[in-house]
């Protein structure tokens, strides 16, 4: 059977350059005018044998970091925006949906490694996001159970106090029946 490779970090020759070159690199890659092969010559001029494929993976690396950043930068500001313009919010559910995102990034991208998952261990997982989802229903059903509750005793106390008053008491009930349906709603 042959030997499974593991991934291990990437280190590549442009990473090994001291940090002031480096940086040129990185500015030289900014600029689109100027090519892999230029980029090769101007470090082997510097005294560096660095291939221009070798500059060109480094440059597809460097841009899927650079393109991870930027998603997570505008990320982070809608949910500042929202945090900004909502500020009695939960924001549990956006924190949640940013993390499910990466993750489904992740798993979308993790073919090879979901191949190499061990049977057991993927029944584990989805039996793990099984549990997740009946906790939230449940969760989600107590809610909505201890709403109804405290809607009908704020119904009856409220009928309570304006017993007499029969027309007062016919639009009461219907603001009430109208705020329990709109919370009660599944998002």
């Amino acid at each position: 059977m042959a030997k499974q490779r593991t991934r291990t970090r990437v280190s590549s020759k442009i990473s090994g350059l001291p940090e002031e070159l480096q940086m040129e690199v990185d500015v030289m890659l900014a600029d689109t005018s100027n090519t892999y092969g230029y980029i090769s010559q101007f470090l082997k001029d510097k005294g560096y044998d660095i291939s221009k494929s070798s500059v060109g993976r480094y440059a597809t690396r460097t841009n899927k970091a650079t393109q991870r950043l930027l998603e997570a930068q505008a990320q982070t500001e809608k949910l500042v925006q929202v945090v900004k313009d909502n500020p009695d919010a939960d924001y549990t559910e956006a924190a949640i949906m940013l993390a499910m995102n990466g993750l489904v990034n992740k798993m979308a991208t993790a073919e090879e490694e979901f191949n190499d998952m061990p049977l057991d261990k993927a029944g584990r997982l989805v039996a793990s996001l099984s549990r997740t989802k009946v906790y939230k229903d449940r969760v989600r059903q107590d809610m909505k159970k201890k709403a109804d509750i405290a809607f009908k005793q704020m119904e009856a106390e409220i009928m309570a106090v304006i017993k007499n008053d029969t027309e007062s008491a016919r639009q009461l009930k219907a603001i009430l029946a109208k705020a329990k349906e709109g919370m009660m709603a599944d998002d």
